[in-house]
């Protein structure tokens, strides 16, 4: 497994990658309400990575993805296409992804919207979706082996009686979209993996509130859970320093520092 050990410039180019795709989903924030369709946010979104961030989104075009940004709706997992007829309601939870490529570094991440008023199903798997990413940034130092990442935020989810989709990973990113390492989410072989300065990958867990199993689309891209439950996703590119990481993709609205560090 070749996993590349970023120099300090990679890493200073990838901040700025980070700090666009972050600028993203802040931006976008403001729009995401009863009535809009997700074409019309995935428009805004590419407006601004192109006219006024001056880069380029990762996900146009790549293996023939038609949209700009990724944006799914209640039960859909991952890779939903943006589309005029899909209008968001009041009680939807909505995760927009967004990859920007800037001086051919990515920066990688996505967050859940709550349109209008939250059902309680919804807000309560945000949280917790949201919580498990915390869970895994918190647990990133040299030493560790990755599994251990998963099995905690396995551990976490499912004490909750909620459940991790196992077919989609976190993974390695820099120059390549995806990189190696793949960051699992639940606890499985890593291939050994132990964690060094200058590695770079997102942790992204996606968390189903019923069964993790899920089911592919006839459009090759939008993936829904099996049993029609809500899922929801939280993702940050990071990159691990000498005493934790570094989250390169934070937004204004979190509470988490941008740098974790943990006592030698």
């Amino acid at each position: 497994m070749a996993i590349t050990i970023k120099t300090p410039e990679e890493i200073e180019k990838m901040r700025v990658a980070g700090r666009l795709a972050a600028e993203v989903l802040e931006m976008i924030a403001e729009h995401v309400v009863p009535g809009v369709s997700t074409g019309e946010l995935d428009r805004l979104c590419h407006d601004h990575i192109v006219n006024t961030q001056k880069a380029v989104s990762a996900s146009l075009g790549y293996h023939g993805f038609p949209k700009s940004v990724c944006i799914s709706v209640n039960e859909v997992v991952c890779h939903g296409i943006p589309s005029d007829d899909k209008i968001l309601k009041d009680g939807d939870i909505v995760n927009i992804d967004v990859t920007v490529i800037k001086d051919e570094f990515h920066g990688d991440t996505s967050t859940m919207f709550i349109v209008g008023k939250p059902t309680i199903q919804g807000e309560r798997l945000c949280r917790i979706t949201q919580e498990s990413l915390y869970l895994g940034l918190r647990m990133v130092r040299p030493g560790i082996r990755l599994r251990s990442i998963g099995r905690e935020i396995q551990k976490f989810v499912e004490a909750q009686d909620f459940s991790v989709v196992r077919e989609y990973c976190g993974h390695g990113i820099g120059r390549g979209f995806h990189e190696e390492p793949q960051v699992l989410h639940y606890d499985a072989d890593d291939g050994g993996v132990v964690l060094q300065p200058g590695m770079a990958f997102t942790i992204e867990p996606m968390v189903n509130a019923g069964d993790y199993r899920i089911r592919s689309m006839k459009d090759g891209w939008t993936v829904k859970t099996k049993d029609r439950s809500l899922s929801a996703q939280y993702e940050h590119t990071i990159v691990v320093t000498e005493n934790g990481c570094e989250i390169m993709t934070l937004r204004k609205d979190e509470t988490l520092p941008a740098v974790l560090t943990h006592d030698a």
